[in-house]
């Protein structure tokens, strides 16, 4: 596809078939794409923890959900998903880096990053991803980890406790088109979103 349309057709897949399987040379080459992505200091401080074995995903759901609880519409929808990616984000890196020469922030201070890059970084590398899933035919999601469950994440599958989990990526094959609700707000228009020059509230030059 050409790059307007990818970005076009691109969309959050919410019902997944669990068959056929995500290959492993597909979420290689996702990964590899996400690489291209924008890096501060091109200090590329993220890592991807794939999980596209059965035991893995089910590992996954079981430490993020509450067990007395019957999944509802969504989690049966996402759970149904060959593959996730848990996205990473690796502070200290930027930190080390930001205190090379090059930079010389010795002091290796977060005060000096009021929007944490790290995480930034980790979003745009998602991003390329879910393109490049679309660019594959291939549905996707991106999500987060519930508060309270990030600790039993990295235990579960010897994550750094240093790693932020920024996301998770479900990758697969849709089952079935399911239109959010939220859709139903519209999308803003471009006049509203893009200010030249100052910014100013919608309407107020009118």
């Amino acid at each position: 596809m050409e790059f307007t349309e990818v970005a076009t057709r691109r969309r959050m897949t919410r019902r997944f078939r669990t068959t056929p399987a995500v290959p492993d040379h597909v979420v290689t080459e996702l990964v590899r794409l996400a690489q291209r992505a924008p890096s501060a200091g091109f200090t590329q401080g993220w890592d991807v923890v794939a999980l596209t074995d059965a035991a893995d995903r089910d590992l996954y759901w079981s430490v993020t959900t509450d067990p007395d609880r019957a999944p509802d519409a969504w989690r049966r929808g996402v759970g149904a998903a060959p593959a996730l990616l848990l996205m990473l984000a690796d502070p200290a890196a930027y930190l080390d880096r930001y205190a090379e020469p090059d930079k010389g922030w010795t002091d290796r201070s977060r005060d000096r990053w009021p929007i944490p890059y790290w995480d930034t970084d980790t979003a745009m590398a998602a991003m390329l991803i879910l393109l490049g899933a679309t660019d594959r035919g291939l549905g996707s999601l991106f999500f987060g980890v519930p508060a309270g469950r990030h600790d039993a994440v990295r235990s579960a599958f010897d994550i750094p406790h240093d790693r932020r989990i920024v996301g998770v990526i479900a990758l697969g094959h849709e089952e079935r088109s399911s239109r959010s609700p939220s859709l139903a707000r519209g999308r803003r228009p471009v006049h509203d979103v893009l200010h030249l020059g100052r910014f100013e509230a919608p309407g107020a030059s009118q």
